[in-house]
């Protein structure tokens, strides 16, 4: 009985451990961007309108870091994007109003030492999962199928 308990403990803790590792990888991906930041951007900004989205805003965070007191760094895009029946569809239940703070879907766009760009996301798709109920249901289906369409052309 010892071991079974003790084979247990080990395997809830080798599980913990891969999970722990593996955890970033899944929840954010990166992918190389065939065009150049602007186009990116610009890229990402039409395939979301296209699917509906509403383009909240594109911030320089390069810009702002530095003129905040921080260093030169290459070019650092946040493209802020906006479907407002899923956000209602999300934010409508209590529960789920602090969501807010992954709101507007950001995906980022940047430059590094390589030269290259890469487009940033979020797995949309599993961040609903971990809340299930609504949230699961908007982010895990629709959004999450969106977005990748947003950045079909690096994928």
């Amino acid at each position: 009985m010892k071991k079974g308990v003790i084979g247990f403990i080990l395997g809830v803790c080798v599980m913990g451990l891969v999970g722990w590792t593996q955890a970033p990888g899944m929840m954010l991906t990166e992918h190389l961007s065939p065009f150049g930041v602007e186009e990116t951007v610009a890229k990402i900004s039409e395939n979301a309108k296209a699917e509906g989205w509403v383009v909240a805003g594109v911030k320089p965070l390069h810009k702002s870091v530095k003129k905040h007191g921080g260093g030169d760094l290459p070019p650092v895009m946040l493209v802020n994007l906006c479907q407002p029946d899923h956000a209602y569809n999300i934010l409508k239940d209590d529960p789920n109003k602090i969501v807010s703070v992954m709101m507007p879907c950001t995906i980022s766009v940047y430059q590094k030492s390589d030269g290259k760009t890469y487009v940033g996301v979020m797995n949309a798709g599993l961040l609903g999962t971990m809340f299930g109920g609504n949230v699961a249901k908007v982010m895990g289906d629709a959004v999450a199928k969106e977005q990748q369409k947003f950045i079909a052309f690096a994928l």
